[in-house]
């Protein structure tokens, strides 16, 4: 039996301040729903409440592809005062005693006078690949992903419990089959740990925010619709699962680099998948394209636009590495402490060049292990092909990484094989390692495939020959290294932000 509850979204999702925003609800029984927003940062700032009508509206059977098109039960004007960052929706309904709750959420964007230097652009592609509201998602077999609709259970809230991160953490969790039981327990969306607010972006601009930092925000989208808009600022950040990227996305971060800006990817399998945002809808975007192991039926597939195929950024047929913008790429990761790849791995990184400037007062010196007890590195990992030149890991620079990139510290990472996979891939489909060295190198056979066995989770930087200084954690969880107060973690990412920002 369906629980009955209020769901909904709003549009535009990046909005600024100023700007009117619309709630799009729908809401069992046509109950009338308690709207509470609230911007969520070190604090939690209520800037609008208010009760809502709303009907009961069905969602639609290609929800996930086209949307809910739902009409929209209220537009909330905003403040020209309202600060750039998150806005967390909060939507209650009553049934028979019991409140019944879920989130939505959408961004205000920096006004053109802020102070601020730092810029950090939320992994919303990400949050839309995964959810499968309405049914289908990026990994069961859907092509396009709406951003009018809701989003499904654990992306935009996650209740506190053993499970919560995907990651398997220090303490060991009790089994390895924690998570899965927190997400059953929870009724979340079984892609729930892969993507979100609440995993990764939201405890990094809390621990920003508290240590002083302002940080602006605005949405991946917002990289391609207002380009212009990273101008003013020292330092771009990418922070957590940032999996997702469009063309003109890395039009605009190359250029600022290339013209002497800063970025840290504070990020893993970070543009490892080219998107393509389309149809526009009020002047946003609406659909996120993205054929991935169906790439054959992209509609640019042997085509004179194949450079836009929604496949890997690595793939041979696009010829254009996410390492000649990060350094890095998830094709030389992999997993680290999750289900049978890595699983009693360090959960930290072992520092190989402790003279770099971001180690500044850690006291970290060679050999030493960087952020095990917050597990600071795990999940989806990133590093480059590297060889050995009198003990220390040096790159080739034959995968795309930069001339000038150093490989800092680093960790074993390993790709999903037939036998490990959490979701076996089918008889007839390749495994995902064997997917990967097919769209890199041309071949899945075994041969090719040995050459992205053995990964690396890399923390590394380059200088950009503009001046700008790329920094990168190869993996998604450093913003935990923050939440579990780890203070060399806390210190490097305080240098960072101090020098470049």
């Amino acid at each position: 039996m369906a629980i009955e509850t209020v769901t909904g979204y709003c549009w535009p999702q990046s909005i600024d301040p100023g700007q009117p925003v619309a709630l799009h609800l729908s809401s069992a029984g046509g109950r009338t729903v308690s709207v509470e927003i609230a911007r969520v940062g070190a604090a939690r700032e209520v800037v609008w409440a208010g009760d809502v009508d709303a009907d009961d509206l069905p969602t639609p059977l290609d929800a996930s592809a086209n949307g809910c098109q739902w009409p929209a039960a209220a537009s909330v004007p905003t403040g020209d005062d309202w600060t750039s960052g998150y806005y967390e929706v909060l939507l209650a309904i009553d049934v028979d005693g019991k409140q019944r709750v879920s989130h939505a959420f959408f961004v205000v964007r920096p006004t053109a006078d802020s102070t601020n230097t730092i810029l950090l652009q939320l992994a919303t592609n990400t949050w839309h690949a995964y959810n499968d509201f309405g049914g289908r998602n990026l990994y069961n077999g859907g092509t396009h992903s709406s951003l009018q609709r809701p989003m499904a259970r654990g992306y935009l809230y996650k209740p506190d419990g053993a499970g919560r991160r995907v990651t398997t953490t220090h303490p060991p969790d009790r089994d390895m089959n924690t998570h899965v039981g927190y997400v059953r327990l929870n009724h979340l969306s079984a892609w729930a740990g892969s993507a979100g607010w609440p995993d990764w972006e939201w405890p990094f601009i809390a621990w920003a925010e508290a240590n002083g930092y302002g940080i602006d925000v605005i949405s991946n989208a917002d990289l391609e619709a207002h380009p212009g808009i990273v101008d003013r600022y020292e330092l771009l950040l990418s922070v957590g699962h940032d999996e997702y990227w469009s063309g003109p996305m890395r039009d605009t971060v190359e250029g600022f680099i290339a013209n002497g800006g800063n970025m840290a990817f504070f990020s893993g399998n970070t543009a490892l998948w080219q998107v393509r945002l389309e149809d526009s809808v009020d002047g946003a975007a609406s659909v996120m394209v993205g054929y991935k192991g169906q790439f054959k039926k992209d509609p640019v597939y042997d085509t004179d636009r194949i450079g836009e195929l929604t496949s890997i950024w690595s793939d041979h047929l696009i010829g254009r590495p996410e390492n000649e913008m990060t350094g890095v790429s998830f094709v030389r990761g992999g997993y680290h402490r999750i289900g049978k790849r890595v699983t009693n791995g360090a959960g930290g990184y072992t520092v190989y060049r402790p003279e770099h400037w971001m180690f500044e007062g850690t006291g970290i010196d060679y050999g030493d292990v960087l952020g095990a007890a917050a597990t600071t590195v795990g999940y989806e990992c990133d590093g480059c092909e590297y060889t050995v030149v009198d003990g220390l890991p040096v790159p080739t620079h034959t995968d795309g990484t930069p001339d000038t990139f150093e490989i800092l510290a680093m960790v074993p990472a390993a790709h999903f094989t037939r036998t490990t996979a959490a979701r076996p891939p089918k008889p007839d489909e390749p495994s995902e390692i064997e997917f990967l060295a097919a769209r890199v190198f041309g071949s899945r056979e075994p041969e090719a495939v040995r050459r992205i066995e053995a990964g690396q989770a890399m923390l590394g930087s380059y200088t950009s020959p503009g001046g700008g200084t790329v920094i990168t954690s190869g993996s998604t969880d450093w913003a935990h290294g923050l939440a579990g107060r780890d203070a060399q973690v806390e210190r490097i990412t305080a240098n960072i932000l101090d020098r470049l920002g």
